[in-house]
């Protein structure tokens, strides 16, 4: 995997390569057509330019709306090749630039199912909560990077294990960087979800369902079912219920690295589906079993600022938090004037 990015500077969150990056992996969000321009633009500065290896995904290149674009078929035979195969046999990646909105990051992170290489997002999405970077200026900013100038969110993942009850030696294993979610599903009853932490059974959740999330996730599906937003270089899991059928049940942190298990109810009326990060959904049947605890592989996601002042940015400009009108000060004259008569 990449050998350039070195890990010993998570504690102050700042990017240093042990070797100057040379092979770039590119990716562009899937089906949008608008980003075309900006992908072919910014690979050719990379070849040309800067002199780096491209690689982009093996469909790219057999994408037929690339034809038009006469840059694209010059430089194409130039463009490695990558695909989630390849990582696990040990392909080198040393940046990740991604181009497209919240989606193509996650997109990214579920590309890489051991380390992850620096991730620097683009936004061209609709919403780019965790995208910072605008297009406008990708040279300046892209040349930044390259020079180890910039600082890092150490974005944590769920490393989630699913056991069915009658098949326990095919487990299946699932990363997401946002969120894990159980719900009911088209079902009419309500789902009945066993938690246990570190072994020890806590509740039976009874609503539509329950949320597990990363801190990066918080300000995604979790803060909607009611959440707090918790910045992403805080250590915890977010314990989420969706439309709890009780007045009590409030939203839970707990630490990060801990084990939860959440066991559909042997006496639930229905099964429960699970999906990863809006991913490969399936049924969980009465008595099977979600696993969840926090990857030793994060995500090092690239700042435009630092982390702090991204963050609040896109709390503002995405979530428009705390926005609202200012309550006027106080007319002294006319207060001081009116205290006068009633002396």
């Amino acid at each position: 995997m990449n050998h350039t990015f070195s890990l010993e500077n998570y504690t102050n969150q700042r990017l240093k390569w042990r070797n100057p990056p040379k092979r770039i992996l590119v990716i562009q969000k899937l089906h949008d057509t608008t980003v075309l321009p900006a992908f072919v633009q910014l690979v050719h500065w990379l070849l040309s330019e800067r002199e780096m290896t491209v690689i982009v995904e093996s469909n790219v290149l057999k994408d037929s709306k690339l034809e038009d674009e006469p840059a694209f078929v010059q430089f194409r035979d130039k463009l490695a090749t990558f695909s989630p195969e390849e990582d696990e046999n040990g392909i080198e990646v040393d940046l990740i630039i991604c181009l497209g909105g919240d989606g193509t990051l996650l997109y990214a992170s579920s590309l890489f199912q051991r380390k992850v290489p620096p991730v620097m997002a683009f936004h061209m999405g609709s919403l780019g909560f965790l995208a910072p970077f605008e297009f406008d200026t990708f040279r300046l900013d892209v040349s930044k990077v390259l020079e180890g100038n910039a600082a890092l969110t150490v974005r944590s993942r769920l490393y989630c294990t699913v056991t069915k009850k009658d098949q326990k030696e095919h487990e299946s294993y699932h990363l997401v960087l946002n969120e894990v979610v159980l719900d009911r599903g088209l079902s009419p009853f309500l789902s009945n979800l066993d938690l246990y932490i570190e072994g020890k059974y806590i509740t039976t959740v009874q609503g539509d369902g329950l949320i597990v999330s990363t801190p990066t996730g918080s300000t995604a599906y979790a803060v909607a079912a009611g959440a707090s937003m918790v910045h992403p270089s805080v250590p915890a899991i977010m314990v989420t219920p969706i439309c709890p059928h009780s007045l009590s049940f409030r939203p839970i942190v707990v630490p990060a690295g801990i084990e939860l298990k959440i066991k559909v109810s042997s006496d639930s009326r229905s099964s429960a589906w699970v999906s990863f990060d809006g991913r490969k959904r399936q049924e969980l049947e009465l008595e099977d079993e979600l696993r969840v605890t926090t990857s030793i592989h994060p995500v090092p996601s690239i700042c435009s600022t630092d982390p702090m002042s991204d963050w609040f940015d896109s709390l503002g400009e995405c979530l428009h938090w705390n926005e609202r009108k200012k309550q006027l000060k106080f007319n002294h004259s006319f207060l001081t004037h009116n205290n006068s008569h009633m002396c």
